[in-house]
């Protein structure tokens, strides 16, 4: 009996979001079919996860910009950590990590489509040498989750692009 209440309850709850013009977040849909990326350092953290979640839509990322409808261009990608706070004895109690990425977004005619944008994103963590191997894999995690951050901060910039005709 209380198991049914507690469905229907539910029920109620998921139709009245419907009701309000509550819709959940749907992968961007973009203007146009190839894009290339340029200016990325080999390896970049950022870069493979742009190009998994461009894997995902409709896009295909090509390597030549010629080929390309847009050219999606990296000119910083940095990650990066800075002390916040230590205590005399000169051991680190809070970290700082950063991304930084600053692209834009052209044509392969040089056409500017988006200018220089500036992605900044920070986190702050605790410290102690106590728990370093943990503090490790949280900083892993940070790193991870402010990388997914961005790249869906810029796949919504590219959802937006509106190609020159």
């Amino acid at each position: 009996m209380q198991r049914r209440l507690l469905v229907s309850a539910a029920l109620v709850g998921l139709s009245s979001l419907g009701g309000c013009g509550f819709e959940l977040r749907k992968e961007p849909e973009f203007l146009f079919q190839r894009i290339a990326l340029s200016g990325f350092a080999p390896g970049s953290p950022f870069a493979t996860e742009l190009r998994r979640q461009l894997a995902r839509s409709p896009v295909k990322v090509v390597e030549d910009a010629n080929k390309a409808d847009v050219v999606l261009v990296a000119l910083q990608d940095v990650r990066d950590k800075v002390v916040v706070s230590s205590t005399v004895a000169g051991q680190v109690r809070e970290w700082q990590l950063r991304l930084s990425v600053d692209y834009l977004l052209r044509t392969p005619n040089d056409e500017l489509l988006l200018p220089r944008t500036e992605l900044r994103l920070v986190r702050e963590m605790n410290y102690t040498e106590e728990r370093a191997l943990g503090k490790e894999q949280e900083e892993l995690q940070l790193h991870r989750a402010m990388q997914s951050d961005g790249v869906a901060q810029v796949m919504r910039r590219l959802a937006a692009v509106r190609l020159p005709s």
